[in-house]
């Protein structure tokens, strides 16, 4: 079909982009663009990332009323025995809008949606697959976050995308796991992962190992600045990375924010850049440095990441307090 080629060709650019880009500078990323695809809430339309593997690439900025909260990847899995999305969205419209998008793909009812973590742009849409009669999955971390800032989230969510946020209520998953869950759906085994302590609680992958394609969640980043929050652990990020994430030995890495790509990428911009801003920070701590000038370390090999100038002082400052007391 047209539409698959399409979808397949755009992949293969993306990924060519990434490669070469290793070393250099990170694949062509999108921050600046507000909508790529005005025929719908989503920032752009879905591509195939290989044979029955599809993503709804956002933008790598924040949230916005253009993007419609579409700033992160709305991924599908089309298992021949129905489909397996990966992330609720981030408001009521915006799942409607990608399940309108898999009715185009694909005749198969969605049977399953997956929250990557417990942040409003995963579990947000989570109230349009309720109301669909979808389950909806969660490691309990992610689960239990939601359920104390779910409506934090909502509101703010509110305030930036109006009356896109239309229909949108708190909605938690249906379901919850602690280690891993194992599904076996059509011609997919799929393992939902939790790996340990990373960008937020109850971060997941979700690893295909007879594809070698991971969606990786917020465990890896390449286009854009990795965020780091006050209850980020980077240090367990460093060692999740090291311990779980790279052994599974990905050749395809769907990232949680930008273009799909490879290990060498996402280990570049995001295992390297912990390891890189925790050595300046450590540098800067032993040197006797405070808080106020700790804002400011040299992050400039990573400038070029979208969001950076939104990020890169607070990394630093948040690093400095936890490593501090480490």
């Amino acid at each position: 079909m047209a539409g698959y080629v399409r979808s397949a060709c755009a992949f293969m650019i993306a990924l060519m982009a990434a490669w070469i880009g290793y070393g250099q500078t990170p694949a062509s990323a999108n921050q600046a663009i507000p909508d790529q695809y005005p025929a719908s809430l989503l920032y752009s339309h879905p591509i195939e990332v290989i044979p029955g593997v599809w993503s709804a690439i956002g933008q790598t900025g924040p949230g916005t009323y253009e993007n419609a909260g579409h700033n992160n990847n709305l991924s599908f899995i089309v298992t021949g025995e129905g489909v397996v999305v990966v992330n609720g969205s981030a408001a009521y419209l915006l799942a409607k809008a990608l399940h309108d998008e898999i009715k185009e793909i694909t005749d198969e009812p969605v049977v399953l949606v997956i929250n990557e973590n417990g942040q409003g742009h995963a579990m947000l849409g989570n109230s349009y697959w309720a109301e669909q009669g979808v389950p909806i999955l969660a490691h309990e971390d992610a689960a239990a976050e939601f359920e104390e800032y779910g409506q934090q989230s909502l509101e703010s969510m509110k305030r930036y995308n109006k009356e896109r946020a239309e229909g949108t209520t708190v909605q938690g998953p249906t379901e919850t796991f602690s280690d891993k869950k194992i599904l076996d759906i059509g011609r997919f085994h799929i393992e939902v992962l939790h790996l340990g302590p990373a960008h937020s609680p109850g971060d997941i992958s979700v690893w295909l190992p007879e594809e070698k394609l991971v969606i990786a969640g917020d465990m890896a980043f390449h286009e854009r600045m990795p965020p780091i929050f006050p209850e980020t652990d980077t240090a367990g990020w460093v060692e999740t990375w090291e311990t779980g994430f790279e052994p599974l030995g990905a050749l395809y890495v769907v990232p949680g924010h930008g273009h799909p790509t490879n290990i060498a990428q996402v280990r570049l911009y995001t295992h390297d850049y912990l390891v890189y801003l925790r050595a300046k920070i450590r540098e800067h701590i032993d040197s006797g440095g405070d808080l106020a000038s700790a804002y400011y370390v040299d992050q400039s090999p990573y400038a070029k990441l979208d969001t950076f100038d939104e990020l890169a002082t607070k990394n630093a400052g948040r690093v400095f307090e936890q490593m501090e007391f480490e």
